[in-house]
């Protein structure tokens, strides 16, 4: 009888899971599967550290965004950022566009070194609009032109900025949206404030009622304290039940 059993005659008597075939030779020899449990197994790789800058941003990106960083005031911070897309870049480098805690900024860097920075303070931001294509986002920004009163709130200086990632120009828009629409109210209330002041003697951040005629006011006469008060409620800075208000008053005094 042959000492060595063939493949078919050692998995019918040990069955198929007891035995691993070990043929370095080409024949048919096998070894049970018990020696497997004294072979070495290396112990896995452990996953590599998650690197500490971010994997979508170039070093070049990341380098302009440390520049705006550190050109920022004592307490302002960086809200949000969009970058221009390369295939609207290729004739310069890529601008960089932020929305802080206190003003815009576009930063344009130079092909040979350096780089120019425009902003818009955010009291000074008379509109930003935005404007979608197929490829990238295009951000417009006007400045007012004269004065911090809302009725001297006139559009200035534009500039637009082409082709920035989606996402981000979004971002940066809701920033700008935000802060167009608070220092609006708040023009809009120091207007009035100044409107009430001229017409009814007031001093601004005083006690007295609004719209309280003092005699003698800036030397104007009931009919031109009258006529200012209608234009104020031509203009919608106040309602008719302070209209009549400051007429009778004035009326009064005659």
């Amino acid at each position: 009888m042959s000492s060595v059993l063939n493949k078919s005659a050692i998995v019918d008597a040990f069955g198929p899971q007891s035995w691993i075939r070990n043929c370095p030779s080409g024949d048919a020899t096998m070894r049970p599967a018990s020696s497997v449990a004294a072979m070495t197994v290396p112990a896995p790789t452990p996953p590599s550290a998650p690197s500490s800058k971010p994997n979508y941003e170039d070093r070049a990106i990341v380098a302009a965004l440390d520049l705006i960083r550190g050109l920022l005031v004592a307490g302002e911070s960086l809200q949000a950022y969009a970058v221009q897309r390369r295939i609207f870049a290729l004739t310069h480098r890529r601008i960089v566009v932020g929305a802080t805690t206190g003003r815009f900024i576009a930063l344009s860097r130079h092909l040979f070194g350096g780089y120019t920075l425009a902003d818009v303070r955010w009291q000074d931001l008379h509109d930003a609009s935005l404007n979608e294509g197929i490829l990238g986002a295009d951000l417009s920004i006007t400045s007012s032109a004269m004065g911090d009163l809302a009725s001297a709130d006139k559009p200035g200086a534009s500039a637009t900025y082409q082709g920035l990632r989606k996402e981000e120009a979004r971002r940066v828009y809701r920033v700008c949206q935000g802060q167009e629409q608070a220092w609006r109210e708040k023009r809009r209330v120091r207007d009035l404030d100044e409107m009430r002041a001229r017409s009814g003697g007031i001093q601004l951040g005083g006690t007295a009622p609004p719209f309280v005629a003092q005699a003698g006011d800036g030397g104007e006469d009931p009919g031109s304290r009258l006529r200012r008060a209608k234009e104020m409620l031509d203009a919608g800075l106040i309602t008719d039940a302070e209209y009549e208000a400051i007429k009778a008053r004035i009326v009064d005094r005659l």
